[in-house]
């Protein structure tokens, strides 16, 4: 190749402010250049003198992911200049004046998130720069696409939120601070990822994966918590907290990812439900995916899966039974498609980071979809059976006697999921959500997952 025919750059200017205002994201600061997927970018390339950029020119461009990228696995995009943008698709444009190039370029809709290197490709590839791809609840091709500007505005830039806690008849609030866009948080929420087991079992396989954010959730879920892998929280509902900070200490998720990261990745002690799920919150909302924390208020945790939460009592009145119903649980809704389920079960996903029980020999729970939830459909993925049991559940009441005899005391269908509870958009009231998870009488689908059990 004659050097004559090679685009030869002096310098590149990634336009970080204009770029990260276009994209939402100018909250990260303006060092690196951060977008979203289906959404146009444009950078400047200043040309040496003498050196020629054509519109009609066969120049060609990679955008690729990860420590293995592949075409096969949308890692990797090879693209050409085209006279115009295509959102559907990998595509660039480019105007020229003088020795500057104003080249726009758009990512596919559907690519993996995380960090790009964007490379002109002339024979040798001359890097072009790096930036971070999020997911975009503002791109209708988008599988996070949330149509209201208001709702965006709570589910993915508010970093501020409340968490509801107490009992129903005394519903306290905890201010927290989710701080999704301080500085070194979405690095460290993509660190996150890297150090998922299934990062480490097959990096490749892992990057392909992070376009859906069904399972970028499902990975979270996993890490925020600290069994099974090197995730973030160590949950604790003793009294002893010496070796670390109390759960009802934290006001905020930035101090706990930023111990984590700072200290290798080690766990940090300690966290109780709300912790997980503000954590959870925060790291979601700094990808991209909407989401929300939810309270349910008199939440079952049904320990074999039968749907029914039985309390044994001995003769003394103790309980002596595994299953037990918590004053108030804290979980997280993402909003996204799901492709892989029927129609109808698109909108928000319960996802629990709080480690109760294992999921696919893995202690992560959801995402499930919240319809699926209230219509009792427990076959579909991921999960439904217990969270089903969280908000459903009948308590039965029993008596067992030294003999061995066992006698039924009595029970409620009252007592489990009331007053499901997240905060109202735009302004700081509760808002009651119990009817997206039940009926009102509670009963109908309840029979209906007999059925499917």
């Amino acid at each position: 190749d004659r050097s004559d025919e090679h685009v030869l750059i002096e310098r590149i200017d990634l336009v970080c402010e204009v770029n990260n205002t276009d994209h939402h994201t100018l909250q990260n600061g303006v060092d690196s250049l951060i977008v979203r997927r289906g959404q146009p970018f444009t950078i400047t390339l200043h040309l040496q003198p003498g050196t020629h950029f054509q519109n009609g020119d066969n120049i060609n461009f990679i955008a690729q992911t990860g420590p293995i990228p592949s075409v096969e696995a949308q890692t990797k995009a090879k693209f050409s200049l085209s006279r115009f943008i295509s959102r559907s698709s990998w595509s660039a444009t480019a105007e020229t004046s003088d020795s500057t190039v104003s080249l726009t370029v758009c990512s596919h809709p559907n690519a993996p998130i995380g960090v790009y290197k964007l490379i002109l490709d002339q024979g040798e590839g001359v890097g072009l720069g790096e930036f971070v791809l999020l997911f975009n609840p503002w791109c209708k091709q988008d599988s996070v696409y949330l149509a209201s500007e208001a709702e965006r505005e709570e589910y993915v830039l508010s970093q501020d939120g409340l968490i509801y806690r107490g009992i129903p008849k005394r519903i306290t609030v905890l201010p927290w601070t989710f701080g999704q866009f301080e500085p070194g948080i979405l690095d460290i929420c993509l660190q996150i990822l890297d150090e998922s087991p299934n990062y480490i079992s097959d990096a490749a396989l892992d990057c392909s994966e992070r376009r859906n954010p069904v399972y970028v959730t499902r990975v979270l879920s996993a890490m925020i918590n600290s069994l099974g892998d090197k995730g973030v929280l160590v949950g604790n509902w003793s009294d002893d907290h010496e070796d670390g900070v109390k759960p009802t200490v934290w006001k905020d998720s930035c101090s706990i990812l930023q111990q984590w990261s700072n200290d290798g990745c080690r766990a940090v002690r300690y966290g109780q439900c709300w912790v997980f799920a503000a954590v959870a919150c925060t790291v979601s909302r700094a990808l991209g995916i909407p989401c929300r924390v939810v309270t349910n208020y008199g939440s079952a945790r049904d320990s074999n899966g039968d749907l029914v939460m039985e309390r044994f009592y001995n003769e003394f009145d103790e309980n002596i039974a595994n299953d037990s119903i918590w004053n108030f649980h804290v979980w997280v809704e993402n909003w996204m498609t799901r492709p892989d389920l029927a129609l109808g079960y698109e909108g928000w996903q319960a996802s629990d980071p709080t480690p109760q029980h294992r999921s696919e020999g893995v202690f992560c729970c959801g995402p499930a979809p919240v319809r699926a939830i209230k219509e009792g459909e427990l076959t579909f993925k991921y999960d439904i059976p217990f969270v089903y049991a969280e908000v459903n559940a009948d308590v039965v009441e029993y008596i067992k006697l030294r003999d061995g005899r066992v006698f039924k005391m009595g029970g409620s269908t009252t007592e489990v999921g009331k007053s499901i509870s997240t905060k109202a958009v735009g302004r700081d009231e509760r808002e009651d959500i119990t009817h997206n998870y039940k009926y009102p009488e509670g009963r109908e689908p309840f029979i209906h997952s007999w059925l499917r059990i």
